[in-house]
C-alpha cells in the first residue's frame, strides 16, 4: 500500500455553527477536524467504520494536545496532516498539521493512539494484515523530519531566584 508523506485529508469547510463569540473557530472544533482528517487516512489504513462492525476493533485517543497558531474562521477551507512517528503493535504516536487552504498551519496537534478490543474494550495488538499497513505507513514517514512542535511541555517559565 502506497502512503503519501505526510497524508493530507481532503478539504473541509468550517461549519457556521462552530464560530465562537470572538468570530472565529472555537477551539473545541479544531479537534473535529483534526478528527475527520484522521478518518480520511484510516478507512484507507483499514481502521474504518466497518473495522469495528466486521472485526470487533477499533481505534481510542489516549492522549491529543493541540497548539492553536492562527485563527480559522467561516468560509476557510483546512486539510489535516498526519505524520506517524512511532508506532508497535498496540499504539501509535502521530503528528496532524491543519492547514489552511492558503499553506498556511493553523494549529497542530501531537497524539497517542490506542488499538482496541471493543470485547473488553482493552487495548490489544493489531491483527497482521492492519499492522502491516501501518508498517508501510511508517516506512513511508520514516524519512520526515520530527516536527519541532513534537514533544513540547506546558507550563509558565520561571525565571530562577
Amino acid at each position: 500500500m502506497q502512503f503519501a508523506a505526510p497524508f493530507l485529508s481532503d478539504p473541509m469547510e468550517i461549519n457556521p455553527d462552530w464560530i465562537d463569540y470572538n468570530g472565529h473557530l472555537n477551539m473545541a472544533y479544531y479537534n473535529v477536524l483534526f478528527d475527520t482528517g484522521v478518518d480520511h487516512l484510516w478507512k484507507k489504513m483499514g481502521f474504518g467504520p466497518d473495522y469495528i462492525a466486521e472485526r470487533g476493533f477499533t481505534t481510542f485517543s489516549a492522549e491529543f494536545h493541540v497548539c492553536y497558531i492562527r485563527e480559522l474562521h467561516l468560509g476557510s477551507q483546512v486539510r489535516a496532516s498526519f505524520q506517524l512517528l512511532d508506532f508497535d503493535e498496540k499504539r501509535f504516536h502521530f503528528y496532524q498539521e491543519l492547514r489552511h487552504e492558503d499553506g498556511w498551519v493553523a494549529a497542530t496537534g501531537e497524539g497517542l493512539g490506542l488499538h482496541i478490543d471493543t470485547k473488553g474494550p482493552r487495548v490489544a495488538a493489531m491483527p497482521d494484515d492492519i499492522f502491516q499497513n501501518v508498517i508501510a505507513l511508517g516506512k513511508a514517514h520514516a524519512h520526515l523530519p520530527k516536527p519541532d512542535r513534537v514533544g513540547r511541555t506546558m507550563g509558565i517559565p520561571r525565571k530562577a531566584t
